[in-house]
């Protein structure tokens, strides 16, 4: 057996059927030339040939009355039972009704009984190509983690035919674990939280930031959760039932922005994400005084380091007040993530990872006693980063040419919006319940303030 951490248990806890805590990745790929109409289902066929399951798909959550919740290996995996194949119907392949799919089979929970993963193969969409939707439970691994676990399934030539199946892989960071297996890592809370010099200290610098930031000493040293008082429709209540749209951008066009004014990749995604919530929030009518407050995960992983499980920390950032010039935006969303960037850096991955506990935990609290409606949430919506292959990959000879992130929701938020670089493109995965309304209107909004953040820096820099 293998304990979690807290981290990772926090995931089970939160995790209602309202709420599942898995996290997902839609592959778009073109069948190869001259390949056959069987080709899919012929995939799909060969997966099933791949018995060998690797941890962590072949571990399932034991919980106890008497000890913490462990992993335990299964004594067999049926690949029946995470492995489906789906054909879309002629007139109803198209790209919102793959989208309308991939919804569904992303709102239900995961079987607890078995294994956390599956693996659904989507036949059928229009112009030759086939989809693969692939989900695991967030305590298997975070989204950098998932993202570095598909590409090495998958290959860089379209002359490799052979299929390595992420399930079959020897993921490292697993040898260690089974090292630490007869250690309980968490006898108590206060140790987990606080029982060690770093944590203390990291807990104690962030205090002192955040209040100065509340007595207004600071500005933007590190956001205050739990401040924002407006209601929108962005958060409330997390309800069952779930929607998916998406948005792209071409690098080529984010790299021309980057040059020009010396921004990153961030800077210039959550410029366009500012204007296109403004602007999606003014449809329902909600004009919004102050800065849209994001929850923004960071990756604590040292450099080089490869562990399995969750490493990251959340914290609050604000983006621009309101303005209506997309260049003026930029430069205060530049302006908010590079004090944010200093905070991260100067407090041990400790600190942040218990602020992150603790903070979620309030949330949740909230959420479980069904009062998100009522207290204010801990941003408007949450907004990550997960940096992709930077080359194209192909899967059995087809080109994989959409990599689509599809992440969970948190406490309190409606929206979940996950940016994924794959190749030459920058994509937006934007999940939500199906409450939120018009969800594909602010995908459109999304490539729209783009195009005005384009025109902004091109008038800004004309000679």
């Amino acid at each position: 057996m293998r304990t979690l951490s807290l981290l990772d248990l926090g995931f089970f806890i939160a995790e209602t059927e309202a709420s599942p805590k898995h996290v997902a990745g839609l592959l778009i790929c073109k069948r190869p030339a001259r390949s056959t109409a069987s080709f899919v289902r012929n995939l799909y066929r060969e997966y099933l040939t791949f018995t060998d399951v690797k941890p962590p798909f072949n571990r399932v959550i034991r919980f106890s009355l008497s000890a913490m919740p462990q992993w335990e290996d299964a004594q067999a995996v049926d690949l029946n039972q995470h492995i489906f194949y789906h054909k879309l119907p002629a007139g109803h392949n198209d790209r919102q009704a793959l989208y309308d799919f991939v919804a569904k089979l992303h709102t239900p929970m995961l079987d607890r009984t078995r294994p956390l993963w599956e693996l659904h193969v989507i036949d059928g969409l229009t112009e030759g190509r086939f989809a693969l939707y692939q989900k695991m439970h967030h305590a298997y691994a975070d989204g950098v983690t998932m993202a570095r676990w598909t590409a090495q399934g998958l290959a860089a030539s379209s002359d490799v035919l052979e299929l390595t199946p992420v399930w079959t892989q020897k993921h490292s960071g697993h040898g260690a674990r089974r090292k630490q297996a007869s250690q309980e890592m968490m006898q108590t809370l206060w140790k987990e939280v606080g029982g060690t010099t770093m944590r203390v200290l990291g807990i104690g610098r962030l205090a002192a930031m955040l209040l100065l930031e509340s007595v207004k000493l600071t500005k933007n040293a590190i956001a205050l959760p739990f401040v924002s008082s407006a209601r929108t429709p962005l958060t409330g209540q997390v309800t069952s039932g779930r929607q998916f749209t998406t948005a792209t951008v071409s690098m080529a066009r984010v790299n021309a922005i980057r040059a020009r004014t010396r921004s990153t990749l961030n800077h210039v995604a959550l410029t366009c994400l500012d204007g296109a919530l403004r602007r999606y929030l003014q449809d329902q009518g909600v004009e919004l005084r102050r800065p849209i407050t994001i929850q923004m995960p960071v990756n604590l992983r040292r450099e080089g380091e490869k562990s399995t499980g969750n490493k990251i920390g959340i914290i609050q950032v604000e983006l621009s007040p309101p303005t209506d010039d997309p260049y003026v935006r930029l430069r205060n969303i530049g302006f908010s993530l590079r004090n944010v960037r200093t905070m991260i850096d100067s407090v041990a991955p400790e600190g942040i990872e218990s602020y992150t506990i603790i903070t979620g935990l309030i949330a949740q609290l909230a959420e479980l006693l069904r009062l998100s409606n009522t207290l204010p949430p801990m941003g408007n919506t949450l907004v990550s980063n997960v940096p992709g292959p930077k080359e194209h990959l192909y899967l059995k000879g087809a080109l994989m040419q959409e990599m689509h992130p599809i992440s969970t929701l948190p406490p309190s938020n409606l929206l979940n919006i996950t940016l994924f670089s794959y190749a030459d493109d920058l994509y937006f995965g934007l999940i939500a319940t199906d409450e939120l309304p018009n969800l594909q209107r602010l995908g459109d909004y999304v490539q729209e303030a783009f195009t005005e953040l384009e025109a902004s820096v091109r008038d800004a820099h004309a000679p």
